[in-house]
């Protein structure tokens, strides 16, 4: 196999016609990939995604050609593929107000264009879910812009900006209704979609996971204060209140007791979610 590319978090090799997608336990946020890797995390979220790929399965297919027939150092993390030529486009959906999505609404009670009420607060739902698609930037290449659907048509045309507002929003309500029968609420969420040889268009990358998602207890919901998160926000909070770090590379280290955190947060959402327990 030939490493093509290497990601925040997904590693990219050849084998003949197919990629295999290593899924490690790096993590990144704010863009900058940290020094300290969370155990069994890539493992989570290639299961996660996979569970979830056959659950939507009818909203729109996926690249996903097999996920045992892969080098055996990478069993469990990786995924046999279709290569794709991926949209240029970060495909995202949002019910409930959060992270920049809550500061932009703050600033001109819109995001990526869509209007919303007066009187929202921080983790309100949304009258409706929106579509609210950003710039996809290299690793290195700086932060993802947010992008408005007028300018996300002049990217890649009216007809396809229009398929991808309607699949990530299906992506969205199917996820969210699955979810809530197991008292979990999806913030938002964030997918990648690309063509096929023969031009379908498939979903790669990961799916409905806590690093593409805001996953909140049910339990702990109530507009106006945030809710316990099952994702890698925790980790944002984290270095946002302990650490002057200022978004740039390097990361900082994460402390033991950290680490830990955030992958029971990560092993909870998986357990809760397809009812398997976490090996």
């Amino acid at each position: 196999m030939e490493l093509l590319h290497s990601g925040k978090v997904r590693d990219v090799y050849a084998d003949g016609e197919d990629l295999v997608l290593v899924t490690s336990d790096r993590i990144s946020i704010y863009d900058v990939i940290l020094p300290t890797p969370i155990p069994d995390k890539g493992k989570i979220l290639t299961q996660l995604s996979l569970w979830w790929f056959e659950q939507l399965a009818d909203v729109i297919p996926n690249h996903v050609i097999s996920a045992t027939d892969v080098p055996t150092e990478f069993a469990g993390r990786a995924i046999r593929c279709e290569r794709l030529e991926m949209v240029m486009v970060e495909c995202i959906a949002r019910g409930y107000l959060a992270g920049s999505g809550l500061k932009d609404y703050e600033r001109e009670r819109t995001i990526s264009g869509n209007l919303l009420p007066e009187g929202l607060v921080e983790s309100s739902k949304l009258p409706e879910p929106i579509f609210t698609p950003s710039t996809k930037e290299p690793v290195g290449g700086g932060h993802d812009a947010p992008l408005t659907f007028d300018e996300t048509v002049e990217r890649v045309g009216k007809e396809l900006a229009e398929e991808l507002r309607r699949v990530t929003l299906e992506v969205y309500r199917r996820g969210s209704e699955i979810a809530a029968t197991k008292g979990i609420i999806i913030a938002d969420t964030k997918i990648e979609v690309g063509r096929s040889k023969d031009g379908a268009l498939k979903i790669g990358d990961e799916l409905l996971t806590p690093d593409s998602s805001r996953f909140w207890d049910v339990a702990d919901w109530q507009p106006g204060r945030v809710p316990r998160y099952l994702d890698k926000q925790f980790l944002r909070d984290w270095a946002t209140q302990n650490t002057d770090w200022d978004r740039t590379e390097p990361g900082p280290e994460i402390p033991d007791e950290v680490v830990e955190a955030t992958r029971n947060r990560y092993v909870e959402v998986y357990e809760r979610l397809t009812g398997d327990r976490w090996r």
